[in-house]
């Protein structure tokens, strides 16, 4: 957790419990990745509900009208984030998954292309955005979900992840705004 405001403290014991809960999958989807398994998080309703809880101290009084989710992983978290600071949730999917009219972003990754959509008219002009999503390792899925939530008028406040790979600690900012993330990745 490297941005400052509303932050709960490092040796906050709910951030142990976090990161406690997080199961590394070694060697998964490939060689050489540590997966970051948030799922078994939220086998644990302590732990789960405090992770809520976080995000929702930290967005309550930021005037935010629109919690976006990343899929998939970001509807995991999203939706009760939304719920509780009384805004709308938008989820950010995979391309196809949406009915009628959406805009899309593509975007580079490491080993490949990948695209988000977003249904017109889910977002505009004046809404106040965070994106939520599990893990920030490069950036390039958040600053996608960035570009298409201001395409469609949105201002994005910042970007909210659990998990953040620690280079981002010295530049706590995705596209030029701020990131905001719980933990480091877990190494077993």
């Amino acid at each position: 957790m490297f941005s400052k405001h509303n932050a709960p403290k490092p040796q906050d014991p709910r951030l142990k419990a976090i990161t406690e809960a997080i199961r590394v999958v070694p060697h998964f989807p490939k060689q050489g990745i540590m997966f970051q398994d948030i799922t078994t998080l939220l086998l644990d309703h302590k732990v789960f509900k405090d992770t809520i809880d976080i995000f929702v101290d930290r967005y309550k009084d930021m005037g935010i009208s629109i919690v976006a989710g990343v899929e998939a992983r970001g509807f995991f978290f999203g939706p009760s984030i939304a719920l509780a600071i009384g805004s709308k949730f938008v989820p950010l999917r995979k391309p196809r998954k949406l009915p009628g009219e959406v805009i899309s972003e593509k975007y580079d990754l490491e080993y490949g292309s990948d695209c988000l959509e977003m249904h017109v008219g889910a977002v505009k002009h004046g809404d106040k955005a965070i994106v939520i999503d599990d893990l920030v390792a490069t950036g390039g899925t958040l600053s996608a979900a960035i570009t298409l939530l201001e395409r469609g008028g949105a201002e994005v406040v910042e970007c909210a992840c659990i998990i953040g790979l620690s280079h981002f600690k010295d530049d706590c900012s995705v596209n030029g705004k701020p990131l905001y993330f719980l933990v480091e990745p877990r190494l077993q």
